[in-house]
Order: structure tokens, then sequence, then C-alpha cells
């Protein structure tokens, strides 16, 4: 996937890609042509005092080295366009990619490490690409440019080209085989360390409340010392790459001068030819040294490659149909046929065998201890995950067969954990139907019980609301969550626990104004307190992912021993507060 996006991002810039290769031959062929009019000037015009032809030669070098220095400038820009193309291109792949997942893969993958591949590891690649739009070309031209020309100077200091540039390339290519694994530790290193600053970041409260400062410092600090240490020892061996690399341009440079007097002195070579020689054992040697830069680069681009492949090669759990099947209209009846979940290493299904039936004007409601599979069961009705054994329906249609953009677009979900996005109280509530007025906004804050705190915000509907809704409270993100389900007035609406940050009479206030709206539509209402379900039309206990009950509240408390502990139970809770 990786190798396409570079490939059609090549075929979609060829003509830039023809300009940079032009660009380049243009800039090398001109620092190779260079040194050739510096041994002119000294051998021609210094030697005879011929002061015309050293103007003269001395204008062409300058006309030269403009158009050296345009060129160069030219190709680092189309290479940079491109490269940075390349990058744009892949992070929008990996976001595709990452919104078509469950909640399975991005548990597998987990958050931070998705996060650094989306950033670093796509960095990384960029700047090799980077790298190699701009020395790709250049690199193997000067190096074999270089050889020809220093041969048309003299052959007889050919010698030192055998030997300094195979030293040169063994001695990076032992430094490099080294450098991998280091790199592939060190990413692995980065998101631990990414991975315990997001925990400490969204669990700051907790983290205060149980004055566990300490320990987390303790924590970071650990994480961020393995960074370091992998780190250093990458850089080291980085490090160790340049003294190599001046080592050999230094030593070749005194051998040039050393055995290179000797051929001027007996008449073999002239001193200008000398000079040219040196500069373009140097250009070969600094050809060498550009291809050490992006050597240097590849064996950490090649693991964030990896990583990044690994994200885009991974196939969602939850599979868009191949021939999606679209409803005209949505009633809504749904149906959970033999039902059964289990996730994916677990030992015993958190779902198994669930049957039940819901239809338009109906609310179900879902009830049960904590791990009973309550959310599952919601999120089995909204496709956030598909069953492992039998059929979720909606009007009849099994959902992996529905197209999921319509399916989605008919529910209205407020999950378990209320989540807002950074922005305004409009654009969070406008997320589900962007169309709404401010009318129809302010209409289901009023039923959600949250148009007075709103109003009193400065800005109202404009005021500002903070990444995770984090400057208003539990409660009225709640309320604002419950808004958002409302005003994409969807066919199926799906309550997760989403009463529970409520007191009693907000609680039922709230479900008092709700009604009319959801008269017509199927209403799954998960809830840990009794109170909030009683009026439900239908109640399904569960226990240990298992249907123990299901009728009214007065038959179940006649016919479920299950629910009847629930109920007593927080009268018993309720009596003693």
């Amino acid at each position: 996937m990786l190798v396409k996006l570079l490939r059609e991002r090549l075929q979609a810039y060829g003509g830039w890609l023809a300009a940079l290769i032009a660009l380049q031959l243009v800039s090398v062929a001109a620092s190779l042509y260079l040194p050739s009019l510096n041994a002119a000037i000294i051998d021609k015009g210094l030697s005879r005092g011929d002061t015309d032809y050293i103007w003269h030669t001395g204008l062409i070098m300058l006309a030269v080295s403009f158009v050296q220095v345009l060129a160069a400038g030219a190709a680092t820009y189309v290479g940079a366009f491109t490269a940075t193309g390349f990058g744009r291109d892949v992070r929008a792949a990996i976001f595709r990619t990452v919104g078509r997942f469950s909640g399975r893969e991005v548990n597998e993958f987990g958050a931070p490490s998705l996060i650094t591949r989306s950033t670093n590891d796509v960095q990384q690649v960029q700047m090799l690409v980077l790298m190699g739009c701009n020395m790709v070309v250049a690199a193997p031209i000067m190096m074999a440019g270089g050889v020809v020309m220093a041969l048309r100077e003299d052959v007889g200091l050919s010698w030192l080209m055998v030997v300094a540039v195979p030293v040169l390339a063994i001695a990076i290519g032992l430094i490099v085989s080294r450098m991998v694994p280091g790199f592939r530790s060190m990413q692995k290193k980065l998101d631990e360390v990414n991975r315990v600053l997001r925990e400490q970041l969204m669990g700051v409260r907790v983290i205060r409340a149980f004055v566990r400062e300490p320990y987390e410092t303790s924590r970071f600090t650990g994480a961020n010392a393995e960074l370091t240490e992998v780190s250093r020892r990458v850089m080291r061996l980085m490090g160790a790459m340049f003294p190599i690399v001046m080592l050999v341009m230094n030593a070749s440079t005194v051998a040039v001068l050393w055995f290179g007097g000797h051929r001027v002195g007996s008449g073999d070579m002239q001193v200008g030819s000398l000079t040219a020689y040196m500069t373009y054992l140097i250009q070969i040697l600094m050809s060498v040294m550009m291809a050490t830069f992006m050597v240097m680069m590849i064996p950490r681009a090649s693991v964030s490659s990896e990583r990044i492949q690994g994200v885009l090669d991974t196939e969602s759990s939850v599979v868009p149909p191949r021939e999606p099947v679209r409803v005209e209209q949505v009633r809504g009846v749904v149906e959970l046929d033999h039902v059964s979940m289990r996730y994916p290493g677990a030992d015993v299904p958190v779902l198994r065998d669930v049957s039940l039936r819901a239809e338009p004007g109906q609310t179900v409601a879902v009830i049960g201890s904590t791990g009973s599979g309550k959310t599952t069961l919601i999120s089995l009705v909204a496709r956030l995950f598909d069953a492992t054994d039998g059929r979720v329906t909606i009007d009849g249609v099994d959902v992996r067969e529905l197209d999921p953009e319509m399916l989605w677009g008919h529910l209205g979900i407020v999950p378990q954990k209320p989540y807002l996005f950074s922005g305004t109280v409009a654009s969070n509530l406008r997320y589900g139907n962007p169309s709404a007025t401010d009318e129809e906004i302010w209409e289901a804050l009023e039923v959600a019980q949250a148009k007075d705190f709103v109003a009193k915000m400065d800005g109202g509907l404009e005021a500002t609301i903070a990444q995770g809704g984090t400057n208003v409270s539990g409660g009225q993100r709640q309320r604002l969550c419950i808004a958002r389900a409302i005003v994409a007035r969807p066919s199926i609406y799906l309550f997760d626990d989403s009463f529970s940050a409520l007191d009693l009479a907000t609680d039922a206030r709230l479900r008092g104004a709700l009604a009319p709206y959801t008269r017509d539509a199927t209403v799954f209402l998960v809830a840990q307190r009794v109170s909030t379900i009683t009026g439900a039309d239908r109640i399904i206990v569960l226990d240990d992912g298992l249907v123990v009950g299901s009728g009214t509240h007065d038959e179940l408390l006649d016919t479920c021993e299950t629910y009847q502990e629930i109920v007593e139970s927080q009268a018993a809770q309720e009596s003693a507060a």
C-alpha cells in the first residue's frame, strides 16, 4: 500500500520529476565542469601570465556557478514539493484506514501507537523521500562523473579511488547494519512514552485524587529513560559515521597531495591537474557522504514504513458488504437472533445466545451487573462489532448486508462515556445533522434539560467547547450528547447508560420530555438505575452474558430473581443514603 501511494505520487507528478532529474543533471554537470575550468586557469592562464584568458575563463566559471545554484535550488524545491505531498497522502491514507477500524482494531494497535504512526513515522518516511529526490540522481551521477573526470586528469592516481571508496562504503555498511534493530526498538519505546503520557493526561483527576503523582512521575521517568538509552545507543552509531567519512576524506586529500606532488615534481602531472584531481576525489567522496545521509535515514524510515504498512494492511473486522442493501425508509425493527459475541483472545463469550425484538414506538431497556454485556449488545445493534454467532437485523435485513453509512445515518448513539469535540455547542450538536437550524438545536437542548446552562454560557450556541468537553461538567456533557442525538432525529436511539450522571429529578424530566420525540422510534436504553427503566415497554435482564429475564418492571419483580436482587440492592442503598 505504501509503495502504491509512492508510485501514484510519482505518476501524478511525472512532469515535476522529469524537471527534477533535468535540474539535477544540470547541477551535477556544472559541478564537474568547474574544476576543469579552475585547472585551465592555473595551467594556462597563471603559468603564461595571460590575463585575458584568466578573465574570460573566470567569467565562464561565474556563469556556470550561477547556473548550478539555480538548478540546485529549483531541484530542492521540486523534491520538497513531491516529498511533502507524499507525506500528506500517507497521513490521509492512515486516517481513512483507521476511520474504518472497529473498536477491535483500535484496541489492538492502541491509540498512542496510531498517533505515533500518523505523525512521527510518516515524518521519517517523508524525510527519506525528500533525501531520495534530492540525492538519488545527483549522488550516482556525481560519483560516476567524478571518476571519469578524475581519470581524464590523471590515471596514475586512480588507485586512491579504488582504496578510498570501498573502505568508506564498507565502514558505513557495518554501522548501518547495527542501527536497524536500534531504530526498531526506539520506535517501540516512543510508543510506550506516548502511551504513558496519554494515560496521565487523560487520568490526571484520578491521579491527583489518589495522590499518585510520585508513582506516575516514576513510571514516566522509567519509560523516558528507556527511550533515552536506546536513542543514545543509536545516536552513538550515527555519530560515528561523520568522523569516519571525514577521516577517509582527509586521508584521501593528504594522499593525493603526497603522491600527486611527486608526480608534479617528476613532470608527469601539472599543478592544475593535481588541483582538479583532488577536487574530483573530494566530489566522489562527497557523493558517498550524500549517499551516507540517505543510508542513515533508511534504517529508521524502513522501521517506520513497516509500522505504517501494518496499519494500511489491516482490514477492519467490520467489513462493508460488496453489494450493500439500501432500505428506502428505515422503520427501526431491530431483532437479535441467537446472538453470541466473543472478543479476540477471550476464554468465554461476553454475550451468549441472546434473542430479542424491538419495534418502532417501543423502549427496550437493558439492565444487569457490570460486565454482563450491556454495552456489547448496543454495539452489535450499531455494528461497531460483528456478532461471532447469530445475526442482528434491522427491518429484516442483516446489518452486515446494509450500507454502513445508511445504517449509521439512522442511528442516534449516546455512548457510555460522553464525548464532545473541540468547537462550539452548535458545531457539536450539528454533528449528526449539519443542516439543523438554531431553533431545532434549542429545542433539542430543552428536551435534554440543557437549555438553561447553555443559555448562561458566554456566547450561547457559539460558546466554546474544549476537546473532550473538559470545560463542562459530566452531567452537562451527558445532556449535550443526548441533545446531539435528538438533533439527528434518527429511527433508532441507543442510550448506553446515558443518564448515570443526572440526578433523579433531572432524569425524570428528561425522560418525560424525550417521550414525544421517540414515539415513532425504536429506543434501546442501557441503565444501572432501576428508576430510569421502570417505564420501559420491555426490560432485558443480563447476567454473565445470558438473558435471564424479559418483561415489564412488574412482571420481572414476580418472575426474575436477578432483577429482584437489583431492585432490592438499590432500594437498600437509597434507604441508607
